[in-house]
């Protein structure tokens, strides 16, 4: 079920294509989000890495789950953080890559709050497709005000 569209995640994501991850939110409570990426052979990064076996760079994995997880953040401290403040990545940790994605897999992202430092918050995220495990990274994310 999406609870979150494409147009919904515009408003919350300073990103566009073609450097927008995200495609929908399944589950959003303040425990975590999960949200979807259709993956198509369209996509530009599969026109050069590797055009003979296209798979989707693991940077832009990483930068799936930072976007889902401002999305979370952002939702769960909505009254601390206005439509004036968009989420930066700040840092990543344990990042594993586990399987490769490929055109027409449909990923799934999931992010948790692990810890919060005043404005500094630190997360788990994984990426499955088919529920087999691709990704998976600790995340610090921050705010700035535009």
């Amino acid at each position: 079920m999406t609870i979150m569209t494409i147009e919904d995640i515009k408003k919350i994501l300073p990103h566009r294509y073609p450097f927008l991850f995200v495609d929908s939110v399944q589950q959003l409570n303040d425990e975590r989000i999960i949200a979807q990426k259709n993956c198509t052979i369209n996509e530009p990064f599969f026109q050069g890495h590797f055009p003979e076996y296209p798979i989707m760079p693991g940077v832009l994995q990483i930068e799936g789950l930072a976007q889902v997880a401002g999305i979370f953040i952002k939702n769960k401290y909505k009254e601390e953080f206005s439509e004036s403040y968009i989420p930066l990545f700040l840092g990543i940790d344990k990042a594993r890559f586990k399987r490769e994605i490929r055109p027409g897999d449909v990923l799934q992202y999931e992010i948790k709050l692990d810890e919060r430092r005043e404005s500094i918050f630190f997360v788990s995220g994984k990426i499955t497709c088919d529920e087999k495990l691709c990704a998976k990274a600790r995340l610090m994310l921050g705010f700035k005000e535009e």
